[in-house]
């Protein structure tokens, strides 16, 4: 028979998964647009119309995987929160992506400059995997640590 001390702390646990593993559909579906986004304009056709500007691409294509990333984290991944000022909220959510770029497009950027790799298969492993990756437990701890921190809508009874 489980204790009352652990019945919050197995509620937590749960809590926690859910948020993590929203975050992770959110983020790959963000994943998948980005992707997909990059792919068309660098390499459509053999190349693309941005195939020469592989940078500018990617930070178009992370702009329009953030739009759809930001309302599957809003209304789901941490709807639970209800903010006061979603003035404040939009902001910081656009400082932390700007941020999660750079870290995007430092993996691109050295894959591209530094290793002289410019294939489809080493911009997707570096940009968007590597990158993605970097990008995304930077964004998670940001998103619940500084943007998303509204009060719990329903909270649990203890």
């Amino acid at each position: 028979m489980p204790s009352v001390a652990a019945e919050p702390l197995t509620a937590k646990v749960i809590a926690a998964l859910r948020k993590g593993a929203a975050f992770l559909v959110v983020g790959a579906i963000g994943f998948l647009v980005d992707a997909g986004t990059y792919n068309v304009l660098v390499f459509w056709g053999g190349e693309g119309v941005l195939y020469h500007a592989p940078l500018p691409a990617k930070i178009i294509a992370i702009a329009v995987a953030t739009v759809v990333t930001y309302f599957g984290n809003k209304w789901w991944t941490f709807g639970h929160k209800q903010t006061g000022n979603p003035a404040r909220e939009y902001l910081l959510y656009a400082v932390f992506n700007v941020v999660a770029i750079g870290l995007q497009l430092g993996c691109l950027g050295f894959s591209r400059y530094v290793l002289d790799l410019s294939s489809p298969l080493s911009d997707n492993i570096s940009g968007t995997l590597v990158g993605q990756i970097v990008a995304v437990v930077f964004r998670y701890w940001a998103y619940d640590k500084f943007v998303f921190t509204g009060e719990v809508a329903n909270k649990q009874q203890q």
